[in-house]
């Protein structure tokens, strides 16, 4: 009795690949890269310099800005000893709290309208422009406009003082960005929320609004970061030492015939590690609120 026994051919043997090959840049991608670079260490520069001198004496500070050698935190116990920094940061958080939020408020409806309703002739062009003109005006402008009012009403050396300049300086970058989202915004869902029997006011702010959040976190750090450096309208309207904002602390050390470079520097670094902590925490939505419809 024979078997016939049929056996199964060899799998093949396994070939080793090879790992991928990283692809050559180009020198196109290679000018890109040393391009920005270049420009963080351009905008970092002034920022490191400053920490740096911060903690040098004033000798060193005029005559070796590079140095260093001794090194001190003298100049930070001299700030601490002259400012009162826990007022300066209440009163600017203060300012910046009110003016932002009233500010982003006055710009959504007034972009909304510009963008949803119909008006009359050329009416809305005219609005449109009249809004993009504050982008043109220098603040410097505006001070003693704003000083005349603010005596006037008597405002002058109160926090409305600043929070309305504040308000209506904000309020033309934001209606631009917004807008310019607001155009871009689908019609799909305004539509169907019509269908629905939402009415405009409910429109407005229980169904754009809410997708429109990248834009205003953007706009709403843009303008915090813009309070908390300004410097002409506070010094110009604020006379009431209880009342200093930190951009004005940092003036503090500057006399008529001397100027403690140290403690200035040390000032500014205090008023800008809030700065960088906020940009840094909020980084992806100021990118996000900035490429919002972009694409779609």
């Amino acid at each position: 009795m024979s078997t016939d026994v049929r056996t199964r051919p060899a799998p093949p043997p396994v070939r080793e690949t090879d790992p991928p090959r990283p692809r050559r840049r180009g020198r196109g991608a290679v000018v890109a890269t040393a391009v920005a670079y270049l420009i963080t260490f351009v905008i970092l520069f002034p920022l490191l310099w400053i920490v740096l001198l911060s903690f040098q004496t004033n000798d060193n500070i005029l005559n070796h800005p590079f140095s260093l050698s001794d090194l001190s935190l003298a100049n930070y116990q001299r700030a601490m000893e002259t400012l009162n920094l826990l007022v300066m940061y209440k009163n600017t958080l203060i300012l910046a709290v009110v003016s932002v939020t009233v500010g982003l408020v006055i710009s959504y409806m007034a972009a909304f309208a510009l963008t949803r309703m119909v008006f009359r002739g050329r009416t809305q062009n005219a609005l449109r422009y009249y809004f993009l003109v504050g982008l043109a005006i220098p603040v410097y402008v505006l001070l003693f406009p704003v000083y005349r009012l603010d005596i006037a009403f008597g405002l002058f050396g109160s926090y409305f003082a600043l929070i309305l300049p504040y308000i209506a300086v904000t309020i033309p970058f934001n209606i631009l960005l917004l807008t310019g989202f607001l155009r871009d915004f689908p019609e799909e869902i305004e539509q169907a929320a019509v269908m629905d029997g939402v009415g405009l006011w409910r429109m407005a702010w229980k169904v754009v609004f809410p997708l429109m959040r990248p834009v205003v976190a953007t706009l709403a750090i843009l303008n915090v970061i813009y309070v908390w450096n300004e410097f002409p309208f506070a010094v110009t309207l604020i006379n009431d030492p209880t009342l200093t904002t930190v951009s004005l602390g940092v003036s503090q050390f500057q006399g008529v015939y001397s100027v403690d470079h140290g403690a200035m520097m040390a000032s500014a670094t205090l008023v800008l590690l809030p700065q960088l902590v906020i940009y840094a925490a909020f980084q992806k939505q100021v990118i996000a609120g900035m490429t919002a419809g972009a694409v779609r």
